[in-house]
């Protein structure tokens, strides 16, 4: 038996051992969990920077490097998210609703975990913590597959995690890590039918599509954010700098920062000069439309790739609207379902962009970056989901089970 499957394998027998696990326990594990990344934050930090100088010796990007890195503020942050995964409900067991028919029978539609999740994932060593923290409190079992590029770092956090849950009366390896991070293990893993129930892919473009054309396990697609910034006509000048910038710049290297800017025409002379200045003050590349072109010859013209790219860095690329009609259908075309947002004070506008664009969320005159599972409250989120199946948007605990049917009769035959 491969190491793929003996660790599926595994996981397997940990997932029925985590149905039986009470909440209480389960939460005593995330506090165990939260407790050791501080107190072994300097072992993590270590590794983290054998990642980051192998990283920088590869020639990876700057926003890349900036999503592999960790730092005790990132470690607490983790910490702190695993202790927000405590307080919230468990799901697992709610009873979602029950009735009883003609025949007398009563009927339970019960939550349940899925049982054995694989999560495959590139650079960020925080998704190793957040997939582990949301699998244990939904009693699910996890595989993790993060990429080379992060593996000193994810070997060193599942080593603390998991000796963490140990000390709490868990079974060893209750975390399932891959270390072999060769293309093999990909395929391996994602049709392992056998012991897998359900694939996660989070990362790039690349990735997901190879997960989506490999697996024979079901899937979830996330992640993929070439999300944009709608400036409506009637939007409320005091907000729309700061949401623009922030939504391209305070991370650009993740998927709800914004990637494309859509402006009405009727307001293009009011925002777009600051907007540029503020735009490259902040190092950011702009291509553009030939009418953003017109206010700095420095923009270079924007291409139907470039509209259509998830830069995942500080570049942008801007397009003049004449109505919201025509960001919607820019939108259709561009974008990924992940979110988009409208700037606008006008609610028949709002209205429009709320219900005609196809995204996992749509957000009012606020920033894009606000698509996520920390924001909404889940203490973290296993991804992002693109689809429009069983989970969509930030996935936090519930996203994290299904359900059965609890039929319980009276003698009754048909």
């Amino acid at each position: 038996m491969s190491d793929i499957l003996y660790k599926a394998k595994a996981a397997k027998a940990i997932s029925l051992f985590l149905s039986t696990v009470s909440t209480l326990q389960k939460n005593k594990g995330l506090a165990a969990m939260a407790n050791a990344l501080i107190e072994h934050q300097a072992v993590i930090l270590s590794a983290n920077e054998k990642d980051i100088l192998a990283g920088r010796k590869a020639g990876m990007t700057e926003s890349l490097i900036d999503r592999l890195s960790l730092s005790p503020a990132r470690i607490k942050s983790m910490a702190e998210g695993l202790q927000i995964v405590i307080d919230l409900p468990d799901p697992v067991g709610d009873v979602i609703e029950g009735w009883t028919p003609k025949n007398g029978l009563n009927i339970l539609k019960k939550r349940v975990p899925i049982g054995v999740i694989a999560i495959i994932y590139e650079a960020r060593p925080n998704v190793t913590v957040d997939a582990a923290g949301l699998t244990l409190k939904s009693s699910n079992a996890v595989i993790l597959r993060g990429s080379s590029s992060a593996i000193e770092s994810n070997i060193a956090l599942v080593a603390v995690l998991n000796d963490a849950l140990v000390s709490v009366g868990f079974p060893l390896n209750t975390i399932q890590l891959i270390e072999d991070t060769s293309r093999e293990t990909v395929k391996e893993l994602v049709t392992a039918k056998t012991y897998v129930d359900l694939v996660i892919p989070r990362g790039g473009a690349g990735l997901i599509q190879t997960v989506l054309d490999t697996a024979t396990v079901p899937t979830i697609e996330t992640g993929i954010g070439n999300c944009h910034v709608y400036i409506d006509k009637d939007a409320d000048p005091a907000i729309v700098e700061p949401i623009v910038i922030n939504a391209k710049v305070q991370r650009p290297s993740v998927c709800n920062a914004a990637e494309s800017l859509l402006i009405h025409a009727d307001v293009a002379d009011r925002y777009l000069p600051s907007l540029i200045r503020s735009l490259k003050a902040e190092q950011v590349v702009i291509v553009g439309c030939k009418i953003t072109q017109q206010y700095d010859a420095t923009i270079e013209l924007a291409t139907e790739d470039d509209y259509a790219t998830e830069f995942l860095d500080y570049k942008i690329a801007i397009k003049v609207v004449k109505d919201v009609a025509e960001a919607i259908d820019h939108i259709a075309r561009f974008g990924t379902r992940h979110t988009e947002a409208i700037l606008s004070d006008n609610i028949k506008a709002i209205e429009a962009f709320e219900s005609q664009v196809d995204a996992a969320a749509v957000i009012v005159n606020a920033s894009t970056r606000f698509t996520d599972g920390f924001e909404f409250g889940f203490g973290s989120e296993i991804g992002i989901s693109t689809q429009k199946i069983h989970a969509r948007g930030p996935m936090g605990l519930r996203e994290l089970t299904t359900y059965k049917y609890i039929v319980r009769g009276k003698g009754q035959i048909r």
